[in-house]
C-alpha cells in the first residue's frame, strides 16, 4: 500500500511544470500504460487498483521498475487527473528521440494550440508510420495530459521535436508543402516525396514567416462550400492520406 506521504509527493506530478523539471511524464489508463509497456518506456513508477496488478503480473514480471503501488479507487482518484480514473497510474521518463534520418513524409506543427488536435495530430502521424514531428517552441507539449490521452499510445511511437520550424524548413533541403486557403487543390498537385508537410494553427493558419518558407501551397478543396475551414487534425490526416498514397 502506499504512505500519504508518498501520495501526495505523487499526487504533485499533476502539476506540468513539476513534471517539466524533471523530464518526465504521466500515463493514465488501461489501455494507454499497456502501450507504454509494449514499447518499453522506462517506468519510475506504477500506481494501481488490485484488480490491475492481479490481471497484470505477468507483464510486470522481469521488468525494472523502481516502485510500484496498490491503491484504493478514492486514493487513484485523487492522484488521477482524469474525469474517472481507470485503474492504473504510471510515471515514466520522457522519451528519447529517434527518428530516420530520410523517411517520405515529416509533420511540422506551427503553433498548434489544442491538446486534443495534436494528440489526434500524433495518433494520425502513427497511423501512417511517420515518425517525426517538428513543432515550434509554442506548440503545446506533447506531454501535456490531455495530449498524451489523445495520442492514444502514438506518443510512445513518434519522435516530437521542439525547434526553430524556420531555421529548419530553411535547411531541411526537401520541397515544404503548406495547407494555406490560397493554394492549389491537392488533388491536381503532383506531390514529391521525402517532404515537409506544415500545418498552422488552428484559427490562424501557418505564421507569416513559416509561410515565407513554403515551396508548394497547397489545398483540401471546399465541395461543400459552407465551412469556413477544417479542423487542423482532421486536414493533416486528409493530407497525410494523399502523401502516402503517392509512396506506397
Amino acid at each position: 500500500m502506499i504512505s500519504k506521504t508518498k501520495l501526495r509527493e505523487l499526487v504533485a506530478y499533476k502539476q506540468q511544470k513539476r513534471c517539466d523539471e524533471e523530464d518526465v511524464f504521466v500515463v493514465e489508463g488501461v489501455k494507454l500504460v499497456e502501450e507504454a509497456l509494449k514499447e518499453g518506456v522506462e517506468a519510475l513508477a506504477i500506481c494501481a487498483t488490485h484488480d490491475w496488478y492481479a490481471s497484470h503480473c505477468d507483464t510486470l514480471q522481469g521488468r525494472q521498475l523502481l516502485e510500484l503501488f496498490e491503491l484504493s479507487e478514492s486514493d487513484l482518484e485523487r492522484l488521477s487527473g482524469m474525469r474517472a480514473p481507470n485503474q492504473v497510474w504510471m510515471l515514466t521518463r520522457r522519451i528519447s528521440c529517434h527518428y530516420p534520418d530520410s523517411a517520405p513524409l515529416t509533420l511540422v506543427l506551427d503553433r498548434i494550440q489544442d491538446p486534443g488536435n495534436m494528440g489526434t495530430i500524433i495518433r494520425i502521424a502513427d497511423w501512417f508510420g511517420i515518425r517525426h514531428l517538428v513543432c515550434s517552441h509554442d506548440t503545446v507539449s506533447c506531454y501535456n495530459p490531455k495530449v498524451v490521452q489523445a495520442t492514444m499510445g502514438g506518443i510512445f511511437r513518434t519522435c516530437v521535436e521542439y525547434t526553430d520550424i524556420v531555421a529548419w524548413l530553411k535547411s531541411c533541403g526537401m520541397p515544404v508543402y503548406g495547407a494555406m486557403l490560397d493554394g492549389k487543390n491537392v488533388y491536381e498537385t503532383k506531390l514529391e516525396t521525402p517532404a515537409a508537410l506544415v500545418i498552422g494553427n488552428e484559427s490562424k493558419g501557418i505564421s507569416e514567416t513559416v509561410a515565407s518558407c513554403l515551396t508548394n501551397r497547397i489545398l483540401i478543396p471546399n465541395y461543400g462550400g459552407t465551412c469556413e475551414s477544417l479542423n487542423a487534425a482532421v486536414a493533416t490526416g486528409i493530407l497525410c492520406a494523399e502523401f502516402c498514397r503517392i509512396d506506397n
